[in-house]
C-alpha cells in the first residue's frame, strides 16, 4: 500500500523536483525543516548528484532524512555514528536488492542523461516515470519503516 508520503513524494517527482529533492522533502518537516528549505538543500543532488548520475538520488535523500533522525550531532557519540552507518547500509542493502544498484547509470540501463543518444533512450523508454518514479516511491517507504514513522 502507498503511503501519503511516498504518494507526495512520485507527486513532487512527477511535478519536476528532482528524486533526492522528492524524497527529501516528505520527510523533512518531520525534523523541523520546511519544505522549501529540504527542496533548496537536496536541489543539487539530483540526476546522481548534481547530474553526475552517480548515486541515486532516491538514495541521497533517504540516507538524509535517516541521518536527522540517527546522525550523530554535536553532542552525540561514536554509538549514534555507529548507528546512523548500520541503518544506511541497511537501507542501501535493500535498495540494491529491489533494483540491484544504487547507481544513477546503472539504473538507467547506462544511458548518460547529458548526452543526444542517452537523453532519447531515457525518453524512448520514459525511464523517469517508469523507473525513477519507482525507485522515489521505494526509497520512501523503505525509509518510513526504518524511521519507524
Amino acid at each position: 500500500m502507498k503511503s501519503s508520503k511516498s504518494a507526495l513524494a512520485v507527486q513532487t517527482f512527477a511535478g519536476g523536483h528532482n528524486c533526492s529533492q522528492s524524497v527529501f522533502s516528505v520527510f523533512a518537516p518531520d525534523f523541523g525543516i520546511s519544505r522549501d528549505l529540504s527542496l533548496r538543500l537536496t536541489g543539487p543532488l539530483g540526476a546522481g548528484i548534481a547530474r553526475r548520475q552517480e548515486t541515486c538520488g532516491a538514495v541521497t535523500g533517504a540516507i538524509m532524512a535517516l541521518g536527522l533522525k540517527y546522525g550523530k550531532g554535536e553532542n552525540g557519540t561514536d554509538e549514534d555514528k555507529k548507528r546512523a552507518f548500520e541503518i544506511a547500509n541497511r537501507f542501501i542493502a535493500e535498495f540494491e536488492a529491489e533494483f540491484w544498484s544504487i547507481s544513477c547509470l546503472k539504473l538507467l540501463d547506462g544511458n548518460l542523461m547529458d548526452t543526444e543518444e542517452g537523453a532519447a533512450a531515457i525518453a524512448a523508454e520514459d525511464m523517469f516515470k517508469t523507473r525513477c518514479a519507482n525507485y522515489v516511491k521505494f526509497a520512501v517507504e523503505k525509509a518510513e519503516e526504518l524511521l519507524e514513522f
